[in-house]
């Protein structure tokens, strides 16, 4: 374990591009061993080399730029689905949108039909629980 540590300093290492990466190299193999395609297998192919490449590279600052880039793309989609899903697992509270600012209020269910203030805006409207 050592000489992988020793080979590992200086270089960038993984990160969530690198991880995306891998993900994409193993669906696009998965595919191309399905339908025998050998365009997704060299799809596949340069997926990995890219990661790997990417991996063991010395240019951290780029690397670094490569991910926030990344990051800057496919960001507002996780915290998306990380919303959605908490919103899913929350069986106490019922969720609505401002109607003048659009922020996203929480109240409780089973409450009937309440008004309810923003706190951004304090506009306040009627919705039922």
């Amino acid at each position: 374990m050592n000489w992988f540590r020793r080979l590992m300093y200086g270089r960038y290492g993984m990160d969530q591009l690198n991880l995306a990466l891998i993900s994409l190299y193993a669906v696009l193999y998965l595919l191309s061993a399905l339908f025998r395609s050998r365009l997704l297998d060299l799809l596949s192919l340069l997926c990995l080399i890219l990661g790997f490449y990417r991996m063991f590279s010395r240019q951290l600052e780029r690397r670094r730029k490569e991910n926030d880039r990344f990051w800057e793309v496919v960001g507002p989609f996780v915290r998306q689905y990380n919303a959605r899903k908490c919103r899913r697992r929350d069986k106490e509270h019922c969720y609505f949108r401002c109607p003048n600012c659009g922020q996203q209020l929480r109240v409780p269910k089973g409450k009937g039909k309440i008004s309810i203030t923003c706190r951004n805006c304090g506009v306040s409207f009627e919705e039922k629980t």
